[in-house]
């Protein structure tokens, strides 16, 4: 049994009364079924869309895609799609159907999803209806096309990066056929609008089995970010490195917090390494400059995958330090603090600790992280000073000093923004106008 929400349960029961089919539908079957809460509940049904809206003329109606059979229902404030059975016509772009034809039985139009796991509807009083043995392969947690899977990828090439995200996000395989038609079709991953590709890309990075993902399905991944190509099976001789430069960074994704933008800079923070690599007399392998150049490249691939500016430099920014040594000492912290920001020197030890750990020495590296982690705290428990704004003393103090108005003004602030941070000066209005006088 699934029990669906109250509103979901009501468009099903109006729809039947008014002569229609109407079942649950796709994922929000797949999570009930994995007893998971669906984000989303969808309905499908054998009216056509003129047929809803009749049917929901007295609920507010969203026309969502109503050329493909998609309305909107907002009932108590909460959203439904409701889509007419239908089956797709020829795909032209390796996305789209050309067109789409209506139909009366649910088994054509289950017969034209993605995946076994996604095939599946249910009614709250006839059951589950599982043409593909979807609920046996969820049990199995298989990942499985329905059908042929060259075909399903033929048709909408952004299925492949969808069963790969699935497989992440659930831990599941995939299926040996379709695992090698994802292989074979994956150049139709280039003809995918940037957008599609950087939300399934977001979503799989942040799941929890991420890591098993980016290492078994990484040609595919480089498909869609070939600069990541590169650090595939390059050695990394050197006292430091256990693994080659791509395995150590997936297996740095493994060990990251579960935020974008911290796994998407330890994604990109090595990105540079292929290309700065050079050997020594020693043979000792050495990669000279490599976050500056990583900052570049990375700034590169997020924007051609239309990435917010906001993450873009985010991201760009922690490639950039991730290498960068930090004391373990006040002063320092504070220093960081006033470069960076708060909440990117707290991404930034995420960054560091989770490279750190796929590298020989970890304790004593991680140790000194959490030493930085200790520092931090206290400069925060003891409301400590770091930018400008934090500074007890205003621009519009000093004119009332007599100071002139313009780039003084400024540079007096940074400068007492130095000395309260080096605890030279307390940060009070009295002691910081008290030192000005008495310069």
């Amino acid at each position: 049994m699934i029990k669906l929400p109250k509103e979901a349960q009501l468009i099903i029961e109006k729809l039947n009364q008014a002569g229609f089919s109407a079942y649950i539908v796709g994922g929000c079957v797949r999570d009930s079924l994995l007893g998971l809460k669906p984000l989303d509940w969808d309905i499908c049904t054998s009216a056509l869309p003129e047929e809803t809206k009749r049917v929901f003329s007295s609920h507010h109606i969203i026309e969502t895609g109503i050329l493909h059979g998609t309305i909107t229902v907002r009932i108590n404030h909460k959203s439904f799609e409701i889509t007419t059975f239908r089956t797709d016509g020829e795909y032209e772009d390796y996305r789209h159907p050309k067109a789409v034809e209506f139909v009366s039985d649910i088994t054509e139009d289950l017969s034209r999803r993605d995946f076994t796991v996604n095939a599946m509807a249910y009614h709250p009083t006839m059951g589950l209806v599982d043409m593909f043995s979807g609920q046996e392969d969820l049990s199995r947690k298989i990942i499985r096309c329905v059908g042929e899977p060259t075909t399903r990828f033929q048709e909408d090439a952004l299925r492949i990066m969808r069963g790969l995200r699935f497989a992440g996000v659930y831990g599941f395989s995939i299926e040996e056929k379709t695992k090698e038609a994802m292989f074979s079709c994956r150049e139709l991953l280039t003809k995918i609008a940037a957008e599609r590709i950087s939300v399934e890309l977001k979503k799989l990075l942040v799941s929890e089995f991420t890591e098993k993902i980016l290492l078994e399905y990484r040609d595919i991944i480089a498909t869609v970010v070939p600069e990541i190509a590169p650090m595939f099976d390059l050695e990394q001789k050197n006292p430091y490195h256990q693994y080659d430069v791509w395995k150590h960074t997936i297996y740095s994704v493994g060990y990251a917090e579960k935020n974008l933008i911290v796994r998407l800079a330890v994604l990109f923070h090595d990105i540079g390494k292929p290309q700065t690599f050079s050997v020594d007399k020693k043979g000792i392998c050495h990669f000279y400059s490599h976050a500056a150049l990583g900052e570049t490249i990375c700034e590169t691939v997020l924007r051609r995958l239309k990435f917010d500016v906001k993450t873009i430099n985010s991201v760009k920014e922690l490639v950039k330090y991730h290498d960068a040594q930090i004391e373990p000492t006040e002063k320092a912290v504070k220093r960081w603090l006033q470069k960076i920001g708060e909440e990117q020197f707290e991404r930034l030890l995420y960054v560091k600790e989770a490279d750190a750990k796929t590298t020989f020495f970890s304790d004593e590296k991680l140790q000194v992280i959490s030493e930085i982690r200790r520092v931090f705290q206290t400069v925060f428990e003891q409301n400590a000073c770091f930018s400008l704004k934090d500074l007890n003393l205003s621009g519009t103090d000093l004119i009332a000093l007599g100071l002139p108005e313009g780039k003084i003004i400024g540079e007096t602030l940074s400068r007492l923004l130095e000395l309260v941070m080096d605890n030279k000066i307390e940060n009070t209005k009295e002691s910081l106008l008290a030192y000005l006088k008495n310069e």
